[in-house]
């Protein structure tokens, strides 16, 4: 869950035989397509601290994992030709699945800026993700730190365009074009001296992330989960056009409000009235955490009040956050920035909630 624990815990166990290893940190058989020896082979040769990064295990539940891109290496399938757009680089990625089991409402859809798990968005079903930007294998060699090699648009130039026209919106005004003319004023936090797409809000975002929000915001449509419910169980979500840029700019907004706050992006969240109390060690107890009359108990002492019960229900593909992320933290103690945080995960999910509903999206 940190990057000072995960560090400490590859020193250990490169001071270990392959067994000890094995043993100590209860690692299951060898398959043809992995093993623990070629796994512990290229963390000798490859992890290093600038190898440490985050990627989403769960819905607002970001850990640690040193990425080295090499299949069948510390991971069995990096997947790098997709994950190699988001370690490193300034990016956005849509979370989905393709077929829902065990007849489950639609709720898979989530994004991230980092790569994901398997199961990063549900339980069972295989999660998928597709960025915004492709960028290239390698950066210009150039002198200039902010004359790079240029991402591209994971978008179809055609559908693009169409998109764009019904939106009323110009295709060509994108990230890419306002960084001709680096060095930007206003580069990533990534520190690749592009254009930071994610600062610029409402009109003033380019236009491939405003159709980015309007996807967001369709697949969050009420109207659209319960029209295509079916479809949605079964195959990936297809977006229609927007049938006019009125329809087009208000799901658009109302995508970018939910994007920002599924980013945790403290602006969009704003304040988090759900207090902590009672005495305790903080531990959240086996058997907890449970709600009850609007408090969120992770002991039998100690909880959060004042929760709204859909924020304690609400589903995030398979996954009820709020359920979850306690869960997943049983016999730990919550840290101070634990708890702001969970405070914050509470908001973004009535938030949702409440933005959802205001999606207003004609569907023919």
């Amino acid at each position: 869950m940190s990057r000072a624990d995960l560090w400490e815990r590859i020193q250990n166990v490169l001071n270990l035989e392959t067994e000890e290893a094995r043993k100590k940190y209860a690692i299951g058989k060898d398959s043809k397509s992995w093993s623990l020896e070629s796994a512990l082979s290229d963390l000798r040769m490859n992890a290093n601290l600038d190898a440490l990064i985050e990627f989403d295990y769960r819905p607002f539940d970001k850990r640690w994992t040193p990425y080295t891109g090499n299949q069948g290496g510390i991971h069995f399938f990096p997947a790098s030709k997709v994950s190699r757009h988001l370690v490193g680089h300034s990016n956005l990625a849509i979370c989905y699945t393709r077929k829902i089991e065990g007849g489950r409402d639609f709720a898979d859809i989530f994004l991230t800026t980092a790569p994901i798990t398997l199961h990063s968005v549900s339980i069972k079903e295989v999660n998928s993700f597709a960025p915004l930007y492709i960028y290239p294998d390698e950066m210009a060699e150039q002198g200039d730190v902010f004359a790079l090699t240029k991402q591209t648009l994971n978008l179809d130039p055609k559908l693009y365009a169409a998109i764009s026209k019904a939106a009323g919106i110009d295709p060509g005004d994108t990230a890419m074009s306002r960084d001709a003319g680096s060095p930007h004023p206003n580069p990533s936090p990534e520190g690749e001296g592009l254009f930071d797409f994610r600062a610029a809000t409402g009109d003033g975002r380019p236009s491939e992330v405003k159709v980015f929000d309007y996807i967001y915001g369709v697949l969050h449509s009420p109207a659209y989960r319960e029209t295509f419910a079916e479809f949605l169980k079964i195959d990936f979500p297809r977006i229609p056009y927007p049938p006019s840029p009125e329809v087009f700019a208000h799901v658009s907004e109302k995508g970018e409000h939910l994007r920002r706050l599924h980013l945790m992006e403290p602006a969009a969240i704003g304040e988090t009235p759900y207090p902590y109390h009672g005495d305790g060690d903080d531990v959240v107890a086996s058997g907890f955490p449970k709600f009850e009359d609007g408090k969120v108990h992770i002991n039998k002492d100690q909880y959060f009040a004042d929760v709204p019960e859909i924020a304690w229900t609400f589903h995030i593909g398979g996954y009820q956050p709020a359920q979850k992320w306690l869960k997943d933290r049983r016999r730990r103690a919550l840290s101070w920035d634990d708890i702001g945080h969970y405070q914050k995960i509470v908001k973004i999910l009535s938030e949702t909630d409440r933005t959802m509903k205001e999606i207003e999206l004609p569907l023919e």
